[in-house]
């Protein structure tokens, strides 16, 4: 039944008085704006309600601002606009947020929102190399940095923390998140939104965190971006959504829908999951918006027929705010005339939205974002935080026979052109970040003293082989090589994703021919992805994967080569030995024919390459070597407490990254070879001997099962170690009694102590 547009408004103010308000989990006491939110429903029209849930980009990624017209702020004065990305600036934004407050008839403020992922002028670490810190004082100190600098560009809102689980490095998103696991990634990313929300998102230099893409973007087929996911209900509740989970504990204000379908219907106009599983069954009260343009995608997907048709299925789903489609603002009103039981969702959607602006503090101070003088480049403290965090990031992967940390007085051949690519350590998804910030590794070496010759050999795209005799006879001259090889940073991010993800052809013959000098060397890696590198690596002694560390990259990797830091960092994902590999975990399923060395058993493997990755997950090395000793499992009141002691057994000071594994034997379907549920990065004088001990529940061996989380009882093995494929310590506690959990197994975190 359809009805005209006077008689949808009519309806819409008698629902108006009755509307549901919002409030974010992330702001306690933000009740007290409810009745204001109520107020503002049933004075809006529905043009208005419609308005607070639209996104509009302000301009470009590369020119921000440069939509702000003169038609663009009629629509703001008419209240047709709730938010703005793609916009910054202290000054310009306050004036954009004047026309809001004080020229529209309703005098409600604007959201100002961008991609602060990694840094906003100051660039840390990517995410991915963040992850690899096994910390997540690590994760919530750069998500503090970036909102305290991207709140000074008067910004509110970040479309960050991505929690993604991704298992397949040809997936260009990789650099985005924390790797495979999603114990690792819970943990991260409710760091992650400490760090961007802090205490109280009202009290200053803060920004709305928006955990994304809700739900199983990671999984994408044949890790392509914006792909489907196939994927099992077990696997996408035990593996893809706890970080979700985890995010929403820790105050997640807002979430991101993702934009790919799952068995077939899009993420956008996901119900079951969007108002089903995270609003119903988690309780989850924020902002959910639309990736960009991912309504009106609903089309190309084939779910809607018309640009209305896509929008009312949005609504449905959940999703309150539409990104840059304009699909809510042009066409929702004619589907609300048709289908009037969308009137209640519409208040619904614009009070959430509301809600959000009330936790930021935008209604008691619309102009407390913004400060001119905060807005330069890096200063000297945030570069501390910068180099600090890169170089707990770094992995030493291979150091056969101790060749670093490098010896003084040895002449060294910096090659690769990754060594001086100033853009490239800056990563994808760089907000405001400039190149000329950037310090490279050849300008931190040669500043060192350290006596360097630089040649640039080749490059990571097509290109000519004449640089590679140079740095031959480069290599020949010196005493130690620096080999720099990867990737540059467009090869990683979005839309990035790529088939063969070894090393580009050009950069393969610089390898083999400095492997053919005999010289020692030292590979340094920098990339965005686990690259497949088996055969690329091949007879080189060390190896140190760098990723892309931000505006200290140079000197932070300078400060590992030279052992003046022991690197600490562990791999946040495996790396394959051939990109055929892919998707790859540690965590996989147990199997009836496990991989078998011995190729006249037909078992799990391909027969091509040996059995599992080139370096695994949580592997990482450092100048000194670590025993572990004392296992002790005890069981009291439900809980169980798993301890060891752990030795600084060499003579150079270390960080030890202490990884518990569970596992679950025999259960009612196959479970995991392990699984992590605890890690500690603890420091350790040579000598010195600490205690950790990891408090957990049964609850974090809970199978999902036909919608619920069951405990059952049994045996659970327990494994410690330094790495999933080195364990050092076994044992095991018993499950006596069947139970049912309550939240996700994974985004459960289990307590430690270190003594």
């Amino acid at each position: 039944m359809r009805l005209d547009r006077r008689r949808a408004l009519a309806a819409a103010a008698l629902l108006a008085a009755s509307v549901r308000v919002p409030v974010l989990a992330a702001a306690p006491g933000q009740e007290r704006h409810a009745a204001r939110i109520r107020g503002l429903i049933a004075r809006m029209t529905l043009a208005e309600k419609l308005g607070q849930m639209t996104q509009i980009p302000g301009g470009r990624q590369k020119a921000l601002n440069s939509r702000l017209d003169a038609a663009m702020l009629d629509r703001v004065r008419r209240g047709e606009v709730g938010s703005f990305l793609h916009v910054a600036g202290a000054a310009a934004l306050k004036d954009l947020q004047r026309v809001a407050v004080e020229e529209s008839r309703l005098g409600i403020p604007l959201l100002f929102a961008m991609d602060v992922i990694h840094g906003y002028r100051t660039i840390l670490p990517v995410p991915l190399a963040l992850a690899a810190s096994w910390d997540p004082a690590v994760a919530e100190a750069a998500a503090r940095l970036a909102a305290e600098e991207a709140w000074a560009a008067g910004l509110h809102w970040t479309f960050a923390p991505m929690v993604d689980i991704a298992r397949d490095a040809r997936w260009g998103r990789v650099v985005e998140g924390a790797g495979e696991d999603p114990y690792l990634g819970s943990r991260m990313a409710e760091a992650q939104v400490r760090g961007f929300q802090g205490p109280d998102l009202g009290s200053g230099r803060r920004m709305l965190a928006c955990a994304k893409h809700f739900a199983g973007y990671g999984a994408a087929a044949g890790g392509r971006d914006y792909d489907s996911a196939d994927l099992s209900d077990r696997t996408l509740n035990e593996v893809y959504l706890p970080p979700f989970h985890a995010a929403m504990q820790a105050g997640a204000g807002s979430f991101m829908t993702a934009f790919n379908d799952i068995a077939g219907v899009p993420m956008t106009a996901h119900a079951g999951l969007l108002r089903g599983q995270l609003r119903r069954d988690w309780g989850y009260r924020g902002l959910v918006v639309s990736d960009w343009n991912a309504i009106n995608e609903l089309i190309a997907h084939g779910v809607a027929e018309t640009p209305a048709l896509a929008a009312a299925l949005a609504l449905r789903a959940g999703v309150d705010m539409d990104m840059a489609s304009n699909a809510y603002a042009t066409h929702l009103a004619a589907a609300v005339a048709a289908e009037p039981d969308l009137l209640p969702l519409v208040d619904e959607a614009a009070g959430r939205v509301l809600a959000a602006k009330a936790a930021l503090g935008l209604f008691d101070d619309p102009y407390g974002f913004g400060d001119p003088a905060r807005e330069g480049g890096p200063t000297p403290a945030s570069r501390a935080i910068a180099r600090d965090l890169a170089r707990r990031s770094i992995v030493l992967l291979r150091n056969d026979g101790g060749l670093l940390p490098i010896a003084k007085g040895r002449r060294i051949a910096l090659i690769g052109a990754l060594a001086d690519d100033a853009s490239s350590t800056l990563g994808s998804w760089r907000a405001r970040g400039q190149a000329g910030d950037a310090v490279t590794l050849r300008q931190a070496l040669e500043a060192s003293g350290a006596s360097v010759e630089y040649q640039r050999g080749v490059g990571t795209r097509p290109e000519g082989l004449e640089g590679i005799a140079p740095a031959v006879a480069a290599a020949n001259r010196a005493d130690l090589v620096l080999l720099v090889i990867g990737e540059d940073y467009d090869l990683t991010g979005e839309a990035r994703s790529q088939a063969d993800i070894g090393l580009p052809d050009p950069q393969t013959a610089l390898a083999d021919a400095i492997r053919e000098t005999g010289k020692p060397v030292a590979v340094v890696l920098m990339n965005g992805r686990p690259l497949a590198l088996e055969a690329a690596l091949a007879g080189f002694p060390a190896v140190l994967e760098t990723w892309f560390l931000g505006v200290e990259s140079g000197p932070a990797i300078v400060d590992v080569l030279t052992g003046a830091v022991s690197p600490g960092g562990r791999l946040p994902v495996s790396m394959p030995r051939h990109g055929g590999q892919a998707p790859l975990t540690y965590a996989h399923a147990a199997t009836g024919r496990p991989a078998n060395p011995d190729l006249a058993v037909d078992s799990a493997r391909y027969r091509d390459v040996a059995i599992g990755p080139l370096f695994p997950f949580g592997h990482g090395l450092g100048y000194t070597r670590f025993d572990y000793a004392g296992l002790a499992i005890e069981q009291a009141g439900g809980a169980i407490r798993i301890a060891a002691s752990v030795t600084n057994a060499g003579a150079a000071a270390g960080d030890e990254v202490v990884q518990l594994y569970l596992r679950d034997p025999v259960a009612s379907v196959a479970r995991p070879v392990k699984e992590l549920r605890g890690f500690a990065r603890v420091t350790l004088k040579p000598g010195e001997t600490r205690r950790v001990t990891f408090t957990i529940s049964p609850d974090q061996m809970a199978i999902w099962h036909a919608g619920k989380w069951l405990v059952e009882p049994g045996t659970i093995e327990v494994m410690l170690g330094a790495s999933s494929d080195d364990i050092r310590l076994r044992g095991s506690f018993a499950i006596a009694k069947r139970g049912e959990g309550r939240f996700p197994a994974a985004a459960i975190a289990a307590k430690v102590q270190i003594a």
